[in-house]
């Protein structure tokens, strides 16, 4: 098959389209013909030499995809060849076949293409475990997304409407908090321009849930954004990776702070987040109220160029990736 390979570590150009051996289908796994893969932060850092793959996983980039299953693994069950699927993955998404656990599978949803389910796996997996099944996101708190206009983020604003929260969400500029305002966010702060500390202390009280991927930067921000038993949930650390906490405030608060990443975990572990993801989740978005935002597509080979994009956050969404 071909596949995109890392020449070696730096800039979207070590990207290359090559011919690699097809990968085989573990007992457990099933074998898919990649329609599309999309771009994640942390492609880009793997491809930075800052990310390595867990032991035992592809060295091909790709944390999700979507096409047809061709071969099925030995005790496979509940699944066909044939069947359209999408997957979380723990690598391999950037390339024509893919083997994957069969437990990270998950069907097209309803009106939604081949092609735009590759949008959703990765970041419906992130949101519903960090958001819901972390933090205990409700009906009437209020959710603080950074990063609003990302792929995270706009997936997030959509599933914190539909629970019935109030979404808060930060971006740096106009237009792509307009983009948010379409989806459904309440209340927009530029972080260029405005403090959202201020903001949300103003209109809310403070934020119950927060969502950041900024990490060691906002710490002591996110705590000050905080309502009483208020959650931060870290998902990424564009910030920094290394911050002062103020226990006495945490404590004031009685709130707490989390951190999770999808990849590492095992696969009973992602399984358990996968099938929460397709009783509760997928009903929505089948229902039309949560949905992939793709801000561009691109062809796989021309990868560096999907990584440029997310470098320079060219797009509102996600980037696709279409084989």
């Amino acid at each position: 098959m071909r596949a995109i390979t890392i020449r070696e570590p730096g800039d979207p150009e070590v990207l290359d389209w090559t011919e690699v051996p097809d990968p085989r289908p573990a007992p457990g796994e099933v074998l898919i013909r990649v329609a599309a893969s999309a771009v994640n932060r942390a492609d880009v850092l793997q491809r930075q030499g800052l990310y390595p793959p867990p032991p035992g996983a592809s060295e091909i980039l790709g944390l999700e995809c979507s096409g047809t299953i061709v071969e099925l693994g030995a005790d496979v069950t509940g699944w066909q060849v044939g069947d359209e699927v999408c997957a979380l993955l723990a690598g391999g998404g950037y390339a024509e076949l893919v083997a994957v656990p069969a437990a990270q599978l998950l069907p097209v949803p309803d009106g939604v293409g081949l092609v735009a389910s590759a949008a959703l796996p990765e970041v419906a997996c992130t949101v519903w475990a960090t958001v819901v099944m972390n933090a205990g996101l409700r009906a009437g708190e209020v959710l603080l997304v950074h990063g609003g206009a990302g792929g995270i983020g706009t997936h997030a604003i959509q599933v914190g409407k539909a629970l019935g929260a109030t979404v808060a969400v930060t971006a740096g500029s106009a237009e792509r908090l307009e983009q948010c305002r379409r989806l459904g966010a309440d209340i927009l702060v530029n972080y260029r321009e405005q403090d959202f500390v201020a903001e949300l202390r103003e209109r809310t009280g403070g934020a119950d849930v927060v969502l950041d991927n900024m990490g060691a930067s906002y710490v002591d921000r996110n705590l000050d954004a905080l309502a009483t038993g208020g959650r931060v949930v870290i998902i990424g650390f564009q910030g920094g990776l290394v911050g002062e906490l103020n226990i006495g405030k945490l404590m004031g608060k009685r709130a707490s702070i989390a951190s999770t990443a999808l990849r590492p975990q095992p696969v009973s572990d992602k399984g358990r987040i996968v099938a929460a993801v397709r009783e509760n989740l997928w009903p929505l978005v089948e229902r039309g109220l949560v949905r992939p935002i793709i801000g561009q597509t691109v062809p796989l080979r021309d990868a560096a160029e999907a990584h440029r994009l997310v470098e320079r956050g060219g797009a509102f969404g996600k980037v696709v990736l279409t084989a």
